[in-house]
């Protein structure tokens, strides 16, 4: 069983940054695929970014490419989410999610572990 907790999440004006990370429980978080996904009221759960297990091969969706970048430090069982250039449509709970395995799974039905969430909201 895994355990993914979210932190950084805050208020900062368009144009400001974030980062948030995503704390693993267990010893074996390097051979898990991880991502990052959004969700605002009333509507479905949106792919953020992924990040393989491995030599880390990324993938972002196309509305953050460019501003966001995922990394991982395996040592500390962390993943982050660094988000620059921050816009108004970026406000949203963002939910990190994980899964063993290889690749850089881009649906919530290929993950099996979620966060909590933490709360992003950029204003205008």
């Amino acid at each position: 069983q895994v355990q993914l907790v979210e932190s950084g999440g805050g208020l900062v004006q368009a144009g400001g940054s974030l980062r948030l990370s995503c704390a693993a429980s267990g010893r074996t978080f390097g051979n898990y695929a991880m991502g990052w996904f959004r969700q605002t009221p009333g509507k479905e759960r949106e792919f953020v970014a992924a990040i393989s297990s491995g030599i880390a091969i990324t993938y972002y969706a196309d509305s953050v490419k460019g501003r966001f970048t995922i990394s991982r430090d395996n040592a500390k069982n962390t993943m982050y989410l660094q988000m620059n250039s921050l816009k108004p449509e970026d406000t949203a709970v963002y939910y990190c999610a994980g899964r063993s395995g290889l690749g850089t799974p881009k649906t919530e039905a290929e993950y099996k572990y979620w966060g909590q969430g933490t709360q992003v909201t950029v204003s205008s």
